[in-house]
């Protein structure tokens, strides 16, 4: 597992999601753990523009040779982007999930709750 990475600028979720915060704007993809453990993905559903999740609630599925796994929102806010790249091509959350892998974005409801995310080195012992 030591080729698995964590980036210490992103924040964490015990449910192997990610989150980048940018100006007020979360990204959220999830982990170089969880792609390892769904195997080869095949197929993305993500929530749509405009919807409004909740902290802790499905919001997605990915699908795998091996599983379905549902993609849950790591924060509360209304969803501003998707990243359409992974309706063509969804086996880059394999290949580059903390890059081109992302799954869609969000502005945060409450921009305190990133705090109680986790921090790469939280994540990493939460996973032995």
């Amino acid at each position: 597992m030591s080729d698995l990475q964590y980036p210490d600028d992103l924040r964490y979720t015990a449910d192997h999601e990610w989150v980048r915060v940018d100006a007020g704007i979360a990204r959220i993809g999830i982990t170089s753990y969880a792609q390892q453990a769904l195997g080869d993905v095949v197929y993305v559903s993500l929530p749509e523009v405009g919807d409004t999740v909740v902290a802790g609630g499905a919001c997605g599925e990915v699908e795998s040779t091996k599983s379905v796994s549902d993609v849950f929102a790591p924060l509360a806010g209304e969803v501003v982007a998707v990243n359409g790249a992974l309706d063509a091509t969804p086996e880059i959350v394999n290949s580059d999930p903390y890059g081109e892998g992302w799954m869609f974005e969000l502005t945060i409801a409450e921009p305190g709750a990133v705090a109680d995310l986790l921090d790469a080195a939280a994540y990493q012992a939460q996973l032995d």
